[in-house]
């Protein structure tokens, strides 16, 4: 789960990361009120899950009250990147000497937290790893040691930052690598990891990711997630108990399993299909997740065909059949459908699809005969829904 910026310095400042004193606001009077008491000059700053908001135009300094109000009333509603701004940050101005970037994130290839200090701050990290890699100082740290003083040292050394702010800049990271650990964070990013005229290292920015799997055990970050800004599929699928990925394609993909499911969008491709989505309706699914599924991905409008691919284990195949039987009498599909059943009660769930005689519903008995048929009856639903308006008289 993102965080937005102000709620990841919320988050800060429990570990005693030092972050500028700043109000969030949703409305233009609530940023006017935010600017009062933090007092100008200030900084408006857009709130969205994305970066380049300072090059959209979504960040600015604001001299006076009226300046403050005439800056929210600009960026709220603001479109950056596809994402519409509803939040503001209104944060006191800081005077900057230095800029350095700062992150604590989790190597899978490693097993370990891996924490990274670059006196290249202030731009994108990707662009500074790839022309100046050695710039990049890195210390994967071992779970049973923890970060200790002498690896912030060790990283503020290699990255070279300025003599006499070593100490504070390897106490920050140390705080950084806190917070990644007890909020049960995937990501924890400064950037920039600012130096004060006064050489105080204060956090400017804040990029948090939270492990979704973990907040049950963090009620208190639960409650930051927003519905809203979410994927609506994605979030329809997650309130189902459903394993859902947006993709970019118009061919729905079901499986059981990611295995099988991953293989089944190597297919596709491979045939010449796009696929939507990635859905692992899971071992042992019943008729009802199979019929929410179905739900999910004909809930995305550029759906021009679907394939179930389903090796029955755990997973009854007549149980899948009845699930899309009862989705067929919920929803009534107007696309077609590629039914690959094989494993557990394959005949029983091969004949209830027989008998339903469902509309626009094809049984193949391999994966790559399934791939190869879904993504040409796919491409028949395209050129039949071609714009009239769009061909030659």
């Amino acid at each position: 789960m993102d965080l937005l910026e102000y709620q990841g310095k919320q988050l800060f400042a429990r570990h005693r990361v030092p972050v500028p004193n700043g109000k969030p606001a949703r409305t233009v009077p609530e940023a006017v009120d935010a600017a009062d008491a933090i007092g100008c000059p200030c900084v408006v700053k857009a709130q969205v899950k994305i970066g380049g908001r300072g090059k959209a135009g979504g960040i600015k300094l604001a001299t006076s009250r009226s300046q403050a109000e005439q800056h929210a009333q600009t960026i709220l509603g603001m479109d950056i990147r596809g994402l519409t701004v509803s939040e503001l940050l209104v944060e006191e101005a800081s005077e900057i000497v230095d800029e350095y970037y700062a992150s604590v994130i989790f190597d899978r290839s490693a097993k370990a937290a891996l924490v990274m200090l670059s006196t290249k701050g202030g731009v994108e990290i990707e662009a500074v790893a790839a022309q100046d890699p050695d710039a990049i100082a890195r210390l994967h740290v071992d779970p049973l040691l923890g970060f200790q003083a002498f690896h912030g040292r060790r990283l503020a050394f290699e990255a070279g930052v300025a003599t006499d702010v070593v100490a504070p800049v390897g106490s920050m990271l140390a705080q950084l690598y806190e917070t990644f650990v007890q909020e049960e964070a995937t990501l924890v990013e400064v950037n920039p990891m600012i130096v004060t005229p006064g050489r105080e290292v204060k956090a400017l920015d804040a990029k948090v990711t939270l492990d979704s799997s973990a907040l049950f055990r963090h009620p208190e970050n639960a409650q930051l997630r927003d519905p809203s800004a979410e994927d609506p599929q994605e979030r329809m699928a997650a309130e189902r108990g459903l394993t859902y990925v947006k993709l970019g394609g118009d061919i729905g993909i079901l499986g059981n399993g990611a295995g099988l499911v991953m293989s089944t969008l190597d297919l596709v491709e491979q045939a010449g299909g796009e696929p939507a989505n990635f859905l692992d309706a899971g071992g042992g699914s019943k008729a009802e997740a199979i019929a929410a599924a179905v739900e999910v991905i004909l809930s995305a409008p550029n759906i021009k065909a679907v394939l179930f691919n389903i090796f029955g284990g755990i997973t009854r195949c007549d149980e899948v059949a009845k699930g899309l039987i009862e989705a067929f009498a919920r929803l009534a599909p107007q696309v077609p459908f590629v039914v690959r059943l094989d494993g557990t009660n394959d005949e029983q769930g091969r004949l209830l699809l027989a008998q339903a005689s469902l509309p626009g519903v094809h049984a193949e008995s391999t994966m790559d005969g399934a791939a190869a048929k879904v993504v040409a009856l796919a491409a028949a639903v395209r050129s039949a829904t071609l714009p009239e308006a769009g061909r030659s008289p």
